[in-house]
């Protein structure tokens, strides 16, 4: 990482401390850069910690695409109590003792949530039914429904299982997960699933993402280490990862000859090799400048979004 440059900007990965909101995130890093063009690549909840990807400047351009990559948690998982959020920061709904759980049970309960799932995402969320955000109905007294959607669980493993008592005395059970999974899904419904799926509720009492994409936690800043990186009158200011380093790491990489550049970057549509696996592929030109992000189309590329 090195010194931030504030027009073509770059990718800051921040190790979020619970009680923030990835906006309130975004506002501080706004303090920081000193730009108001700062946004992020997918929200964790105020509850969660770990990894939150954040673009600057013309970095912003890669974070809807970056928000699609593949995302990894750790979590607690309490089995016995349902609450109407589905994670510890909502009141409790429903309690059952939930002691006893034979061990195989709750590995075959983790194995039905495991793979291509439909999943019906948490009440309370922003996702918005008839323009309204969902928690809003919900805080309005509304009966929400939201219909299932397809998430892909390609790791739900079980580290360990504790038993305990809740603070209102009700025998839960703890279990301690991990979970690698596809954009868009909900790790505290795969907790109240469980929990369904087991006959006694569950709720999350813990997350921690700790990759998204190719970023992980050893890249991640916690807000006082950046803080003070910026603080500091013989650094090298805040650690912004470069555009071009930023789509190396995540996009299949794609070398570019100077005449295919000008062609790409004046909105032809230039013939593309083949690459393995879905998704956009990062150009960069023959000085190894980034130059763009685009996906193959009739064994042409399209430009997503151009960066030179």
């Amino acid at each position: 990482m090195k010194r931030q440059s504030t027009k073509p900007g770059g990718l800051v990965i921040v190790d979020k401390p619970s009680g923030f909101t990835s906006h309130d995130i975004v506002a501080k890093m706004r303090g920081m850069a000193r730009t108001r063009r700062v946004g992020h690549a997918g929200t964790l909840d105020p509850m969660a910690t770990g990894v939150l990807v954040l673009g600057l400047e013309r970095a912003t351009k890669l974070l809807g695409h970056l928000a699609l990559t593949e995302k990894e948690y750790v979590g607690t998982i309490r089995l016995g109590q349902t609450t109407i959020t589905d994670d510890a920061e909502g009141e409790i709904t429903a309690s059952k003792a939930a002691h006893g759980l034979a061990r195989e049970d709750i590995d075959a309960g983790v194995a039905e949530l495991t793979g291509a799932i439909m999943q019906v995402p948490s009440k309370v969320s922003a996702i918005k039914i008839d323009g309204k955000r969902s928690y809003k109905r919900v805080r309005d007294g509304e009966d929400v429904e939201i219909p299932a959607r397809p998430v892909t669980i390609s790791s739900f493993v079980v580290h360990s299982v504790h038993e305990s008592e809740a603070a209102d005395g009700t025998p839960v059970t703890d279990v301690l997960v991990s979970v690698v999974c596809s954009s868009g899904t909900y790790i505290r419904a795969l907790a109240r699933d469980l929990g369904a799926g087991l006959g006694v509720g569950g709720h999350l009492t813990a997350l921690r993402r700790t990759r998204v994409g190719p970023y992980k936690l050893d890249r991640a800043r916690t807000l006082e280490q950046l803080q003070a990186a910026v603080d500091d009158p013989e650094g090298d200011g805040l650690p912004v990862m470069p555009l071009g380093d930023a789509a190396a790491a995540a996009f299949t990489r794609w070398d570019v000859s100077e005449a295919q550049s000008r062609l790409l970057l004046n909105g032809a549509r230039v013939p593309m090799p083949l690459f393995e696996g879905d998704g956009p592929v990062a150009a960069f030109g023959p000085d190894g400048t980034f130059l763009a992000l685009v996906e193959n189309q009739g064994g042409r590329a399209k430009s997503l979004a151009v960066f030179a």
